[in-house]
């Protein structure tokens, strides 16, 4: 195998394939990435067992074939070129090593044979649609927040991607939550996504999937079935497991009677909470809201630290509510609204809390309140 290629374009393919690689591994070829030559185009294919991503980039081809090298050490080389240098990589297929060229330096690698990398299955996919990359982003960027990390609780360690019945019809629905916070978010219904079973995305796959999708131009290939997504950009696929289990019942959890509506500049709201929130004790992080007419305090008293409280002018006309939060989940929330105001529905200062951007019926967020405790 023999081809030359321009070290930008090497240095995003394997960037990309290398990511998936786990760093520390008991089976020395998967923190490989595989090379294949031919035609025009490399391709370069990493895998965890769990995650596939296949990058192709094109080059000049002299002698096609195939090997693998460390993923991780190929980076590393490329990324220390110069830029604009053109890397030449050959492989003779007998000494177990590759070359790497460009200019004055040279480098020869490791490799292992390519009959011991492992290949995903292909998978009969049930629902096959072409989505835009910013619809995606959007779906994926403000529900991946309130992702789980509770290993015991291993089928919220993901997003449950769906189609769900909204007020104006079906939609694709993106829904993530950790037992104290929950994000919903909806966009329209791709055409071929009708027969979308419900599938939850594991957390590493939408931080993988993400790097496709900044290009808002991009026209994203996503299949489906019950135990593999795959999601294809040009020149990039990758190829996942879905996790293994039952999506919780999450409309339960969602509050359709809260009433008390309180109004608020989000991007005030998220710097004044992180202000007060500062003497507050890391364990519990908690801050309380005391909303009466048209005015919001928010306070922290940490008998061990100090305490803090900040007035902001807010729209709200209902009866005095004390409310505690932690201050961490109230930033991650107030953090995903785009447009200026953000609006809270609270019921009691016991009963969950409903956000949303605005009128804005395709983003929900619940958070659960904390008990608050005065030092007084």
């Amino acid at each position: 195998m023999k081809f030359s290629i321009e070290r930008n374009a090497l240095l995003k393919a394997v960037g990309q394939a290398q990511s998936v690689v786990e760093r520390r591994n008991t089976i020395p070829i998967l923190a490989n990435v595989l090379i294949e030559a031919e035609g025009d185009q490399v391709s370069f294919r990493a895998t965890d067992l769990d995650i596939e991503v296949v990058d192709e980039a094109p080059a000049k081809v002299e002698r096609s074939g195939a090997t693998t090298v460390s993923a991780v050490m190929l980076h590393e080389i490329v990324r220390k070129l110069p830029d604009g240098a053109l890397v030449t990589l050959t492989d003779d297929g007998a000494s177990g090593r590759l070359t790497v060229e460009a200019g004055r330096s040279n480098f020869s690698l490791a490799t292992l044979p390519r009959e011991d990398f492992p290949v995903m299955a292909s998978s009969e996919y049930e629902a096959n649609f072409v989505c835009p990359a910013p619809v995606l982003r959007r779906l994926f960027d403000k529900s991946k927040f309130a992702i789980s990390t509770e290993e015991t609780r291993y089928y919220l360690n993901g997003v449950y991607m769906h189609v769900a019945d909204a007020a104006g019809g079906q939609v694709l629905r993106c829904v993530a939550t950790d037992g104290h916070r929950l994000a919903r978010i909806d966009a329209s219904l791709p055409a071929g996504a009708e027969a979308l079973p419900g599938v939850i995305v594991p957390r590493k796959t939408v931080g993988e999937m993400r790097k496709l999708l900044d290009d808002d131009d991009a026209e994203i290939a996503v299949s489906v079935s019950e135990t593999k997504v795959r999601f294809a950009a040009p020149g990039i696929t990758l190829t996942s497991k879905v996790i293994d289990g039952t999506f919780p019942d999450y409309t339960r959890v969602i509050p359709g009677g809260n009433t008390r509506r309180l109004e608020v500049d989000a991007a005030e709201f998220a710097k004044a909470v992180d202000r007060v929130a500062t003497v507050s004790s890391e364990r519990s992080r908690a801050v309380k809201l005391s909303l009466d007419e048209d005015r919001l305090v928010l306070s922290v008293n940490a008998p061990d630290s100090g305490a803090a409280e900040e007035e902001l002018a807010v729209a709200y006309g209902d009866e005095a509510l004390e409310i505690g939060f932690n201050a961490k989940y109230l930033l991650e929330i107030a953090s995903q609204v785009d447009r200026e105001n953000a609006v809270f529905l609270f019921n009691s200062s016991g009963d969950p809390t409903l956000m949303r951007e605005g009128n804005d019926e395709t983003a929900v967020y619940v958070v659960m309140p904390m008990r608050v405790y005065s030092c007084i």
